[in-house]
């Protein structure tokens, strides 16, 4: 009692449920058919979800719900042309219809009822396995048999009618064919083979009823091979292929034409080929030979050549197969792949004796200097050098008596002899490699005006000029220039005969005019440069000839045109560094006045390299600091030889600092950068005594813009140690102090009140302040009066028994130093006296240390060394 309570309630309550989906599956329907096309995937997406539970539901009849389901089928229909829905969408909306059509079958369902089942049973499980869901196809499949042998049974009880029945049991049995063939396909691509060979022997014993379908079926078949020969599936695609050429034997006159037939036997003899040709061989020679009997194409005799060589067949058997190809009508390049079938099977006896009845055979043929070509080339390949020459010069005698090639096949013969030509000039055999091109100069006319001459000419001059042979060369290049002036590799080659004439001048305008041609983009030559920067690789391939002819002067030309318009930074870069190099090697050896230029153009590429390593570039950190390095070290030690050339020791110390702030900071780097900003406020000042006193301002404004910038870098280093005797706050308010009093600045007295503010302040130090508030253009005479004063109590507490005797410093200009303490030789004695450093040395407490020169590798930390000891209290002499 209590068990069927439950079972009662249950079933209330799926009864319950089905209602409710079936309401909401209305609604959904209703929705869909009303909804603009961009909101159709949400309500299908629904759809789906919802209809699941109705498949399993009770059976109920409901007139209005077949009719949602019909409107929908038929919805989809209209959606069909197009992509107003994906074939996904459209599969998902007849899987819904399909399945509320059925959920509301009736228990006896009318012929009209089930026919209508059948078909949307059938088109649901053909569009499931067009998405490649072949299990989702599966369920209708099964009801459209379902639903097809029902409708049988229903013809056979009628009894009435004997023709109309006979026409329905047609049509049902014709729908039951293709329902069967896609239970096949579904079958096979789920990789049930043995299921999907049962659904076609169902169908091949329909054929007998249904001898129409036979093209059909055995299409299908066809297709089936294919699909399982792509998956290299031999065996099985061997029994699909011969099912479809014995369903094509089984009705001829409704099978597949002769060439499709053909087809098939080709595939199957190709699938015996691959899958193991030694055991297969008869089989797959009986297949060719059936499918060139069934039609002869090209394809086939083809294919039995291929079949032939792989089953290792005697060469008379080879020459059956190569006369049956002569025999037909078959196109030159056919034949010409049937030549390199042969050389790939290593029968090369059987290859060339069968060019050679290829070419008997296409004698007429405007083609047949593709064959001719391809005898060359095979000739080549194996070392036949001599007889591919003789070849070579009856094309060229042809090619003047009436014999042209074809511009595809001189083309192709062209590329031979420049590879030929190439391969003898990687090999150094310069007169062999002469020889080739030569041979492609033979089918120019004299005159003719193509950039192909002028490549060819260019190459040929390349040869001459490594026979030595001057003046050959200087006419091929004549020539290359006359075809084609505006080529970067002209003007190279023009330049580097000019570089060995020693014509500085020639080379210079072929430098100019590569630069120029540079900016163009150069184009894929003679497989020798091809990467993006083959005109950059140009120049300093032009720099390192001139160099090794010992003319530095165009190879500085050369290199410059590549800084100028390479994009290339680590190219530069490494341009630059060879300039710097080579402009160092020419001071050292230079009177003044050239020592002058060479430091301007210094100064140029020391700047260069600034703007590329201090913008954003393609350099990781480490790179970029290596570079930024090398420039300062560089830029450190040229100033050291600026002796008497203040205005450019300022700008390499300035340039010096610029640099060093690409660099990863560390203390040693600040004390450099301390360094830096004393000499350049030291030479600042310099220039400005040297200076008329209406042009003061400008220099006097650059002292103290490095001035304040040193006082921030010694403001970070007094921060990460102590430093008690060094004298850099002393040289700094010195220095700004002469550069406010000059510039007549108020703020003058305040920087008087630091330096009396300093610990243990020198009399030197006061005098020097008194003797510069009154040095013109200043005038400052009661800021002097006060430094004497405070200068003059001190040495007063000096002679009575004060701090001691006072240590000589050297901050300040030997203008501005009273004459009993100026050091000898002038001067700026800055950071260590930069005008003093004479004899490359610097004495300090005893110890000598000697100057890096110019070009010097000096070590980061040496260089910085060198310099802080120089501005350490003591006296400094010339070396």
């Amino acid at each position: 009692m209590f068990k069927w309570r439950y079972s009662a309630n249950a079933h209330l309550r799926s009864v319950d449920n089905m209602e409710l989906s079936v309401s909401t599956v209305k609604c959904l329907i209703e929705n869909l058919l009303q909804k603009q096309q961009a909101d159709y995937d949400e309500v299908i997406e629904t759809l789906f979800s919802q209809v699941s539970g109705l498949e399993d539901s009770p059976k109920t009849p409901d007139p209005q719900f077949e009719e949602c389901a019909i409107q929908l089928w038929n919805w989809t229909v209209t959606k069909n042309v197009g992509t107003t829905i994906s074939k996904n969408q459209k599969a998902k909306v007849r899987h819904v219809a399909c399945s509320v059509l059925y959920c509301c079958e009736p228990e006896n369902p009318t012929e009209g009822v089930i026919r209508k089942q059948i078909l949307m049973a059938s088109k649901t499980g053909r569009t499931w396995l067009d998405c490649k869901e072949p299990q989702k196809a599966d369920h209708f499949l099964r009801l459209a048999v379902k639903s097809l042998e029902t409708l049988y049974s229903q013809l056979i009880s009628r009894g009435d009618g004997a023709a109309d029945i006979a026409s329905s049991k047609g049509d049902v049995e014709k729908d039951l064919l293709r329902v069967l063939s896609c239970q096949a396909e579904s079958a096979l691509s789920q990789g049930n083979n043995h299921e999907a060979v049962v659904y076609v022997q169902r169908c091949k014993d329909m054929l007998l009823r249904l001898p129409k379908d036979t093209a059909y079926l055995s299409l299908m078949c066809y297709n089936f091979g294919i699909d399982t020969y792509n998956l290299k599936n031999f065996e099985d695609s061997a029994f699909w292929l011969s099912q479809s050429y014995d369903i094509g034997k089984m009705n001829v006159k409704y099978a597949p034409g002769s060439d499709v037939q053909a087809k098939v036997l080709r595939l199957l003899a190709t699938v015996y080929l691959e899958w193991d040709c030694q055991r297969f061989q008869e089989k797959a020679l009986n297949a060719v030979n059936l499918a060139n009997k069934e039609h002869v194409s090209t394809s086939g005799l083809y294919l039995k050549i291929r079949i032939l060589l792989r089953c290792g067949a005697s060469d008379n058997h080879v020459r059956g197969g190569l006369h049956e190809i002569l025999e037909s009508e078959v196109s030159l390049d056919v034949c010409l792949s049937t030549v390199k079938l042969l050389l790939s099977a290593d029968r090369e006896v059987l290859a060339f004796e069968y060019l050679k009845h290829v070419c008997q055979r296409f004698e007429s043929s405007p083609d047949l200097g593709t064959a001719l070509v391809l005898n060359i080339e095979l000739l080549l390949q194996r070392g036949k050098e001599l007889l591919g020459k003789q070849k070579i010069e009856d094309i060229i005698t042809g090619h003047y008596t009436g014999k042209q090639l074809t511009p595809q096949a001189l083309t192709s013969l062209h590329v031979i002899l420049w590879d030929k030509a190439s391969q003898h000039f990687e090999a150094k055999n310069y007169s062999e490699a002469l020889q080739w091109y030569n041979y492609s100069l033979g089918f120019f006319k004299g005159g003719q005006m193509e950039p192909n001459v002028a490549k060819l000419q260019r190459n040929r001059a390349s040869c001459f000029l490594k026979l030595k042979q001057l003046e050959k060369a200087k006419e091929a290049i004549k020539e290359a220039e006359r075809c084609d002036p505006d080529s970067i590799f002209t003007q190279f080659s023009i330049y580097k005969v000019a570089v060995l004439e020693n014509n500085v001048k020639k080379a210079a305008e072929a430098v100019s005019a590569m630069g120029q041609l540079s900016r163009c983009p150069v184009a894929h030559e003679d497989k020798l440069l091809v990467s993006e920067n083959a005109a950059s690789n140009l120049l300093s391939l032009a720099a390192q000839i001139a160099l090794e002819n010992e003319q530095q002067e165009t190879a500085m030309k050369a290199l410059e045109s590549l800084c100028e318009n390479s994009k290339d930074e680590a190219q530069v870069l490494t341009a630059l560094r060879c300039l710097v190099r080579l402009v160092l090697s020419t001071i050292e050896k230079s009177s003044d006045e050239m020592r002058n230029v060479g430091l301007d153009a210094l100064l140029l590429y020391i700047k260069m390299a600034l703007q590329i390593v201090s913008h954003q570039t393609h350099m990781n950190v480490e790179q970029r600091t290596d570079e930024a390095n090398w420039f300062r070290k560089i830029a450190w030690n040229s100033a050291l030889q600026c002796e008497s050339s203040p205005d450019r020791m300022r700008d390499l110390f300035v340039l010096s600092y610029q640099l060093s702030q690409s660099c990863l900071p560390d203390r040693t780097l600040l004390m450099g950068q301390k360094t830096c900003l004393l000499m350049a406020a030291a030479a600042s000042l310099k220039l400005c005594r040297m200076s008329p006193c209406s042009d003061q301002t400008e220099e006097l404004t650059q002292a103290l813009e490095h001035i304040q910038i040193c006082w921030e870098v010694w403001k970070t280093l007094k921060a990460s140690g102590s430093f008690p005797t060094d004298p850099t706050d002393t040289l700094l308010l010195l220095y700004e102090f002469e550069a406010r009093a000059k510039l007549n600045d108020a703020k003058v007295e305040t920087v008087l009140e630091s330096v009396l503010e300093l610990e243990n302040v020198e009399t030197k130090v006061l005098e020097i302040i008194a003797a510069l508030a009154m040095e013109p253009p200043a005038h400052f005479p009661l800021l002097c009066k006060k430094a004497l004063r405070v200068a003059s109590l001190s040495a007063q507490e000096t002679t009575t028994g004060g701090p001691g005797p006072l240590q000589q410093v050297c901050p300040q200009p030997d203008q501005a130093v009273p004459p009993k303490w100026r050091v000898r030789g002038g001067g700026p004695c800055a950071a260590g006296g930069v005008g003093l450093l004479r004899g490359g040395s610097v004495h300090h407490r005893g110890h000598i240390r000697r100057l890096p020169r110019a070009g010097d590798p000096v070590a980061a930390d040496s260089g910085l060394e060198h310099w802080d000891i120089a501005v350490q209290p003591g006296s400094v002499s010339r070396g």
